[in-house]
């Protein structure tokens, strides 16, 4: 199994103070070829650990796979080329169920996915939005406001990797109805982060994920409200800003977009029916939410 995190000797400078040298950790980031019954199908930039996870969560973004049961087995083999070559853990091949029609040439994407990005390379808009195996209007979850505002300071408590580092997002799942926090993922690409998230629910054979929470350490972008929709999460909240077309999918998809949750405060941008706030609560302890959209 690859390293989440490495030391390497850096050169601190303090303008007020003496420059030394001294070790510093870094989070690893590294390729991972995923490739379905042997055949390549995408190469994302990503941080070791929960690879099988980061590639069935990345099978149900692309609209491969919509359950576990879709999901048989993943193995990490050899470099590109012979079986023989030394396992480096960066190609994980998958096999699907019986049945299961694996991924067209159409959609092996033969490009360079960067930490940064989850949907680059693809050939045209109408390819960047697949469209989801569940309906998210069925699903009325109601989430109380205090409780979502509680879910930055779990996911922060609980994100060991970026203490070390200071360089990894993070997504936690929360369940709408308890607060219970079901799993939390760290990665160099937030779009990773997710995808183990959800991979971790096909593992478990836990999708559609209804009554559930995403909630991510940075901003909100289209690629996460894809891949919340695609996995069934009925709500996606943010410490940062979405994107006007993250919300625009939102709002299309019938997702619950909550952005700039911070302290005692955030935004709702899409479907704000599903966001509850507790009767009878002073204005002076009552959280602020602002709605957007419904």
């Amino acid at each position: 199994m690859g390293r989440i995190t490495t030391r390497r000797p850096v050169l601190k400078i303090a303008l007020d103070g003496e420059a030394r040298r001294m070790p510093d950790t870094l989070a690893v980031e590294e390729p991972l070829e995923i490739r379905v019954l042997g055949a390549p199908l995408a190469v994302t930039m990503r941080t070791p650990g929960h690879d099988v996870e980061l590639a069935a969560g990345f099978l149900v973004s692309e609209g491969v796979i919509s359950t576990g049961s879709d999901f048989r087995t993943a193995i990490h083999c050899g470099g590109p080329g012979t079986g023989g070559a030394e396992n480096t853990y960066n190609v994980l091949d998958v096999a699907l169920a019986p049945g299961v029609r694996p991924p067209s040439a159409d959609l092996a994407r033969s490009f360079y996915t960067t930490s940064s990005c989850g949907v680059c390379g693809k050939a045209s808009i109408e390819a960047v939005e697949t469209v989801s195996a569940y309906d998210l209007s069925v699903d009325d979850t109601p989430v109380d406001a205090e409780r979502l505002a509680a879910f930055p300071g779990m996911l922060r408590a609980n994100q060991d990797a970026f203490d070390k580092t200071g360089g990894l997002h993070a997504a936690a799942l929360f369940d709408a109805w308890s607060g219970e926090m079901l799993v939390l993922r760290e990665d160099v690409g937030r779009h990773n982060a997710v995808d183990k998230v959800v991979g971790w629910a096909v593992l478990n054979d836990r999708l559609p994920l209804r009554g559930t929470v995403l909630q991510v350490s940075g901003r909100a972008s289209f690629e996460l409200v894809q891949k919340a929709a695609m996995a069934g999460i009925p709500v996606l909240a943010a410490v940062s800003a979405p994107s006007s077309l993250a919300a625009e999918l939102a709002e299309a998809r019938g997702l619950t977009l909550v952005g700039f949750l911070r302290g005692r405060s955030m935004n709702v941008y899409a479907h704000p029916h599903r966001v509850t706030i507790a009767t009878g609560a002073s204005e002076d302890s009552a959280l602020q939410v602002e709605g957007a959209g419904s």
